[in-house]
């Protein structure tokens, strides 16, 4: 059931603001590639992702990978050279396995359609240690033939009326030459042309967008076909590159293109991370930590493009996001990393459709498997299911209401279908200014971040709840839930036996929790002191919990 209008909320004894919530965090999450889906601790950890964090959609590299067999030009046994095929077939077994277990936790695929099937490939092996083949096809009409026989096989397998709510991503950050795209700029643009009539052939009604592009920048190195590195100097050396004219990749380019053509575009799609990487004149790369703001900053331009585009109603997913682009970032693994995703997602709510965590485990071979259980990948959970510090963000996040009650530049109190409230609130502190977290190549270098300040107090009155109704608080610090620096006082062990694997299980989620009930009044009085990093969560108590 709905909050009816006529209910009255106080905040600090004032009428509560009444406006909608999108869980933007929890619309999508990410995950390496198809192939991994198949594995029985992906399938357990997404399943946790969806019944504890509330993910809706996932969505993942190589669907068309030769490691899931659909494009299939000849047959081979193991033993001597394969047989060609007379004409190709597609096989969906790999495929089907996947996308059931996605649609049997009640969640659903937001298919990127990539990368190029060997047969199909112009250059092959280009990228990742599981080396996917991201270059242009060599024959254009076999690629939307191959797109074509797929979704006709999901609308026979699970129906037009199911597949049509699942959005159509053309390719990932195809800017990145010679890395995830071999082709030019104009080569993506038509790719993504004949596959967005192909599937509108099949339905008009299916979404698809792209162009999936990486990240702002603030120079030219994207406005021709390839990427050129030689216009970078000035970022790399730039005192202050938060003052450069940070931009979005081939978002422009694209909506012209398409516009000319009359080419649909049913969402627009592109990855914010809050970093940079840039030559100088030396040829030495930078690394670049925007300001904590840069993803706010540049959804406002994004939506402002939009708008003023010939594609006004497009949707706005950004379908990769985390606090840097490095499957090697200990900042990851963070308390730092929870509280500044918490705080850029609630000030990042009214701006986008969704906004995709990458990734939601650990279970993530673009390099290989992890060195170590804490080595800094993107997941919520490491590839034990030991829960970050960040999937206790996302918990909190996902527990709060679909209305905001108030909003302030430290959290956030919404009340929830069922008429209570929930609220989240975080210290990220002042002594950072206007820094990002940044990244961090050791467990110890992320301690240069653990003395800044200072404590916070969160106060405020809630009223017109029902009284001695009991809420829950539950807190995630430094010194609760932070699983990494327990694993670094243990000698960060490489290969963890059966019982530190329970050990820092029972750490991870040693969160502190407490309990508040409101007084006769109905009145629920919230006034706690934030430990620098700390986040909170106010949620009401299930009979388990009181």
């Amino acid at each position: 059931m709905s909050v009816e209008s006529s209910t009255i909320v106080l905040v600090d004894g004032h009428p509560s603001r009444d406006s909608r919530l999108r869980h933007v965090w929890s619309e999508c999450i990410g995950a390496g590639r198809a192939n991994e889906a198949l594995r029985a601790d992906w399938q357990r950890h997404f399943s946790e992702a969806v019944h504890v964090l509330g993910a809706r959609y996932v969505r993942f590299h190589g669907l068309f990978h030769d490691d899931m067999f659909v494009y299939r030009a000849s047959s081979g046994g193991g033993f001597g050279p394969p047989t060609p095929l007379a004409e190709p077939l597609y096989t969906f077994a790999y495929v089907d396995k996947v996308f059931d277990s996605i649609l049997d936790t009640g969640a659903r695929p937001f298919v990127e359609l990539g990368f190029m099937p060997r047969e199909l490939a112009t250059q092959t092996e280009t990228l990742f240690w599981w080396k996917a083949h991201c270059s242009p096809p060599n024959d254009m009409a076999a690629w939307v033939a191959l797109v074509t026989a797929t979704l006709e096989h999901w609308i026979e397998r699970y129906g037009i009326e199911e597949v049509r709510t699942w959005p159509f991503e053309v390719w990932n950050e195809p800017n990145l030459v010679p890395h995830f795209w071999t082709g030019t700029r104009t080569e993506y643009f038509q790719l993504y042309e004949e596959t967005a009539k192909a599937i509108k052939a099949i339905d008009s009604q299916l979404r698809v967008g792209g162009p999936s592009s990486s990240v702002f920048v603030p120079d030219a190195r994207y406005d021709g076909e390839y990427h050129d590195t030689s216009v970078e100097a000035a970022t790399a050396e730039a005192p202050d590159p938060e003052l450069l004219p940070w931009k979005p990749v081939w978002i422009h380019e694209f909506i012209s293109y398409c516009a000319e053509r009359d080419v649909p575009i049913d969402f627009l799609s592109t990855h914010l991370y809050p970093t940079d990487f840039a030559f100088d004149t030396q040829g030495v790369g930078r690394h670049i930590s925007r300001q904590r703001d840069s993803t706010r900053n540049d959804l406002v331009v994004m939506r402002q493009i939009i708008a003023e585009s010939p594609y006004p109603n497009a949707e706005l997913h950004i379908t990769e996001w985390s606090t840097s682009p490095s499957s090697r970032d200990r900042m990851h693994d963070t308390v730092f990393a929870a509280t500044y995703i918490a705080r850029a997602f609630l000030q990042s709510h009214d701006l986008a459709d969704s906004i995709s965590y990458w990734t939601f485990t650990d279970v993530f071979e673009e390099g290989g498997g992890g060195i170590g259980p804490f080595h800094g990948g993107f997941g919520f959970v490491n590839e034990q299911g030991i829960h970050k510090p960040t999937f206790h963000a996302m918990a909190m996040l996902n527990r709060l209401g679909d209305r905001i009650a108030l909003q302030t530049e430290h959290g956030m109190i919404t009340r929830t279908a069922e008429g209570h409230v929930a609220a989240v609130f975080f210290n990220y502190p002042d002594s950072m200014g206007a820094r990002s977290v940044g990244s961090a190549n050791s467990h110890a270098e992320t301690r240069r971040l653990a003395t800044e300040g200072p404590a916070r107090r969160i106060a405020h009155t809630i009223g017109g709840l029902t009284p001695g109704q009991v809420y829950e608080v539950e807190v995630l610090d430094q010194e609760h839930g932070n699983v990494a620096a327990e694993w670094h006082r243990m000698g960060e062990p490489l290969n963890l036996s059966r019982q530190e694997v329970a050990e820092l299980t029972a750490i991870a989620d040693d969160l502190h929790r407490e309990t508040r009930t409101v007084d006769a009044d109905g009145v629920l009085t919230v006034d706690i002191l934030l430990a620098p990093w700390a986040v909170i969560s106010i949620f009401p108590a299930t009979p388990q919990h009181r």
